[in-house]
């Protein structure tokens, strides 16, 4: 089941079918060959390939409604309703749009694996994109288990009143982390994802409900309540567009913020290779545009609309009561950890595979393929835990991950599949010319976020750590 390293594009190319969408043909010899490869898996004693479209649509679920949902609140309060909401919408469906490009060309090369596969077929079956999309597929992976990391640390410091140091909290967290990893399939998983799904979904009730039902919040970045007097006097307030002093890094994290929560995409590609029927997954993307569509913005409007100019990221902090803010923070824990297994997993699938190549330990129950797969486990959080240490806030997390990696794995990479996919044909017929004219906006927004976007996230660590922040410490993380 490993990915080739490409030494040879033989057997690689060998069963390649061109699903066109308006070809019956294409997508009949794609099946024939998914069917192959799934009685090929079957065959091994770990089976990857066994989850259904229910099951990926819970893994989808597992990934996607997590913590970062309570950053949207803050970026509203720096952005506005106007541009918020545009913001919010226009990078929901980019999602959508570029998820099914991505699916329709991994429908062409159903023997895609990864994401790295993904890259090498876009760009013209080239070795040095396929390493180049390797490299960015662990950074980004292990970068967003150190964030999540970061955040079990501050979920138990807020919890415990910081009863330990924070190195040790992310000590524990790490460890747990590793634990919960162990299991090789994405189909146990899924199962974990159930109960991150709705763990994340009572945190976010709870959120709305204290912050509905209290007189005030009490901490924004600007001052405790009612010291931010930006707005009606330190009221809290609402507004449609940038508040006077607003500046152009400011902005450009807000909107960093939002597309990281709205670009899983570099994960898809595992997930529909371990599915037993790709073809399906459209049903499984359906399901989590829904949830994602609603728990994306009207969660966070909702916080905006309480908290106003003193929602925080994430918005459990600006909560004026500790006992709502502990209440409805406590949950996130189990998100937390669940979604970094999630991360694990496909980083250490991609690692496991190239140690072990085509030998029985890749897909069989043997001590060396059990302790290879816990040691590689143990070095992704280890590099993961670092990390986690050195950048010093969550919203810098979010920030630098949305501009490197989003806008190759959300914006670029499908924008150049979707040429591939249609060339010499971009412009035949009305929905066609649509989409392609779409997917230059695509291309240019990857590259917006890539230039501009980088340069606001490195200018707010630069100012962060300006504020004598300091690498492995035991300061109080609480919210």
């Amino acid at each position: 089941m490993s990915s080739p390293m490409y030494d040879s594009d033989d057997r690689k190319d060998a069963k390649v079918y061109v699903a066109d969408e308006e070809s019956g043909a294409g997508r009949r010899g794609s099946v024939i060959i998914i069917k192959e490869l799934v009685d090929e898996d079957h065959s091994h004693d770990i089976k990857l390939r066994t989850m259904s479209w229910q099951k990926a649509a819970w893994l989808l679920a597992g990934d996607q409604v997590c913590l970062a949902i309570m950053a949207q609140s803050w970026s509203l309060s720096v952005l506005g309703w106007g541009p918020g909401i545009v913001t919010m919408l226009v990078a929901g469906i980019c999602f959508y749009i570029t998820s099914m490009t991505m699916w329709r060309f991994i429908m062409k090369y159903p023997q895609i694996m990864d994401i790295c596969d993904f890259g090498y077929y876009a760009f013209g079956k080239s070795k040095i994109a396929y390493h180049f999309t390797a490299f960015m597929l662990l950074a980004n992976n292990i970068m967003l288990i150190g964030f999540h990391i970061l955040t079990g640390a501050k979920v138990l410091n807020t919890l415990s009143d910081h009863s330990l140091c924070t190195v040790v909290f992310s000590v524990i967290v790490t460890i747990m982390g590793v634990i919960m990893s162990i299991p090789r399939t994405l189909k146990h998983v899924s199962f974990m994802s159930m109960f991150s799904a709705a763990a994340m979904g009572i945190s976010i009730l709870l959120f709305m409900v204290f912050a509905g039902i209290e007189k005030n919040p009490l901490y924004g970045y600007y001052g405790d309540y009612p010291t931010d007097t930006r707005v009606s006097g330190g009221k809290v307030g609402t507004y449609a567009a940038p508040l006077p002093g607003t500046t152009f890094v400011q902005c450009m994290n807000a909107v960093l913020n939002i597309t990281f929560l709205w670009v899983p995409q570099i994960l898809f590609p595992t997930f529909i290779s371990e599915m037993e029927r790709p073809q399906d997954f459209p049903k499984s993307l359906a399901v989590l545009t829904g949830l994602s569509g609603f728990l994306f913005i009207v969660p966070p409007a909702i916080g905006f609309r309480y908290l106003g100019q003193y929602a925080t990221a994430p918005a459990f902090g600006s909560l004026g009561t500790e006992t709502y803010k502990k209440g409805s923070f406590a949950f996130v824990i189990v998100p937390t950890l669940v979604i970094g297994v999630i991360y694990a997993n496909v980083s250490a699938k991609f690692i496991y595979n190239r140690i072990m190549g085509k030998s029985r330990h890749g897909h069989s129950n043997t001590v060396i393929g059990w302790g290879a797969w816990i040691a590689v486990m143990i070095v992704i959080y280890v590099i993961a835990f670092i990390f986690a240490e050195v950048i010093p806030s969550m919203g810098d997390f979010l920030s630098l991950l949305g501009a490197v990696f989003d806008s190759f794995f959300g914006f670029i990479f499908f924008a150049v599949a979707y040429y591939h996919l249609y060339k010499g044909e971009w412009f035949k017929g009305t929905m066609r010319s649509i989409m392609s004219v779409f997917h230059i906006f695509v291309m240019f927004a990857g590259l917006f976020l890539l230039g501009p976007g980088l340069y606001a996230a490195v200018s707010q660590i630069m100012v962060d750590y300006s504020a004598a922040y300091a690498a492995f410490s035991c300061a109080d993380l609480s919210i």
